[in-house]
C-alpha cells in the first residue's frame, strides 16, 4: 500500500465511512436537512466537544478519573445498547466480538480513560490540544507503512504540528520537574498514540453488523474493566514520599460521590456522549466533509477559553501560538493527503 492509498483509508474515508453507515443512525437523523439546521448542529458540535475536557477536569477534582470515566462510559453505553435490544438488534457473533473487544480497549479503556486521568494533572486547555494531534500519529505510523515519499506539505504540517506542541511546553519546563505534571503529560501522551492505533484498527475492520451497537457495547464493556479496575487497585496500598499508605488506585463511594461529579458525569453522558456525537453525524450528512472537520480544531479553543473563564487556567502567548501553530499543522497534513488523493467512491446506498 502506498502513502496515499494509506491516508485515503485513514484520514479521507473516516468520515464517508459515517455516511455509508447512516442507515443504521436509531434517531434516523440521515435524512437530509436545511443548511441552516446543519450548521446549528456543527456549532453545537465544536461548543459540546470542546466543553467536555472542561466537565472532565471539573469532574476529576472531585473523586477518581477511572471511576469517572467508567460510570460515564456505562450510562451511556447502556442508554445505547437498551435502545438496539428493544427494537430487536441481535448482538454481535463468533468473531464480531473481536473488534468490538479490542476496540473496547483502545479506544475507551485506554484513550478516553487515560485522557480523563491525565486532564487531574494538567490544564484542559492543554490537554484537548495534546488530544487534537492524534493525526500527527496517523502520519509517522504510515510512513512506516508505506515505502513512497511523504509529500510535502505534509512534512511541513508535522514539523509545524510537534513545534507548536514545544512551543507551548516552552513555559511549562518547570513544571516538568512535578510528577504530577509528568504523568498528566504521559497520560494524555499515551491517549493519542492509543486513539490513533484504534482509527489504524476501525478502518482494516469492515462494519460487519450495526456500528451504532457496537459503540455502545465498546462503552459497557470498557466501563465494567474501568470500575473493576479502580475498585481492585483500591485494596492495595503504596506507601507515598511522607511515609503513609494510600491506595494503589483510588475509589470513592458511590454515596460519597460529590455533586460537582455526578453534575460533570451527566453533562459528559448527554451532551458528550450523545448529543454532540448526534449533531455530529446530521452536520457530517448535510454538509461539505472539510466543513464539518473544523470540529477538530475548535474545540480545544473553546476548552482553552472555558479553561480561563471558569478555572482560571492561564492564556499566555505560549499557548495562543503554540496552540495555533499545532492546530495548523493538523490541517495542513490532513489536506496535504486529501489533496493527494481521488475523490472516494460514491457510497452505494446514500444516506442523507
Amino acid at each position: 500500500m502506498n502513502i496515499f492509498d494509506f491516508h485515503k483509508t485513514i484520514v479521507q474515508s473516516s468520515s464517508d465511512t459515517i455516511r455509508k453507515l447512516a442507515i443504521f443512525n436509531p434517531f434516523t437523523i440521515h435524512k437530509k436537512g436545511t443548511r441552516a439546521k446543519a450548521l446549528f448542529a456543527l456549532a453545537a458540535v465544536c461548543f459540546l466537544w470542546g466543553t467536555t475536557w472542561i466537565a472532565s477536569k471539573e469532574g476529576v477534582k472531585h473523586m477518581p478519573a477511572l471511576q469517572l470515566a467508567g460510570i460515564r462510559q456505562l450510562a451511556a453505553g447502556v442508554i445505547y445498547v437498551s435502545y438496539f435490544l428493544y427494537k430487536g438488534v441481535p448482538l454481535p457473533k463468533g468473531k464480531e466480538w473481536i473488534p468490538v473487544l479490542v476496540l473496547s480497549f483502545l479506544n475507551f479503556i485506554m484513550s478516553n480513560g487515560l485522557s480523563t486521568w491525565g486532564v487531574k494533572y494538567i490544564s484542559a486547555g492543554l490537554g484537548s490540544i495534546m488530544g487534537a494531534i492524534f493525526p500527527l500519529w496517523l502520519v509517522i505510523i504510515g510512513l512506516f507503512s508505506s515505502s513512497e515519499k511523504i509529500p510535502r506539505p505534509a512534512i511541513i504540517g508535522l514539523l509545524l504540528g510537534f513545534a507548536g506542541v514545544c512551543v507551548i511546553f516552552y513555559e511549562h519546563m518547570a513544571d516538568f520537574m512535578n510528577p504530577e505534571f509528568r504523568l498528566g503529560i504521559l497520560l494524555s501522551l499515551i491517549a493519542t498514540w492509543t486513539w490513533a492505533f484504534a482509527t489504524l484498527y476501525t478502518k482494516k475492520q469492515a462494519a460487519s453488523f450495526n456500528p451504532y451497537f457496537s459503540l455502545g457495547l465498546q462503552m459497557v464493556i470498557s466501563s465494567v474493566c474501568l470500575l473493576l479496575l479502580a475498585k481492585t487497585g483500591s485494596q492495595f496500598s503504596i506507601t507515598q514520599d511522607n511515609g503513609t499508605l494510600a491506595p494503589l488506585i483510588p475509589f470513592t463511594p458511590f454515596t460519597e460521590i460529590p455533586w460537582q461529579s455526578w453534575a460533570a458525569i451527566g453533562f459528559l453522558v448527554l451532551f458528550g456522549s450523545l448529543t454532540a456525537f448526534i449533531c455530529y453525524l446530521y452536520a457530517l450528512q448535510n454538509l461539505p466533509t472539510e466543513q464539518a472537520s473544523i470540529y477538530a480544531y475548535i474545540n480545544p479553543i473553546v476548552a482553552v477559553v472555558f479553561g480561563w473563564i471558569l478555572f482560571g487556567e492561564k492564556i499566555t502567548i505560549f499557548i495562543t501560538i503554540g496552540g495555533a501553530v499545532t492546530l495548523l499543522g493538523v490541517y495542513l497534513v490532513n489536506r496535504a493527503f486529501k489533496a493527494g488523493v481521488p475523490p472516494p467512491e460514491q457510497p452505494e446506498t446514500e444516506g442523507m
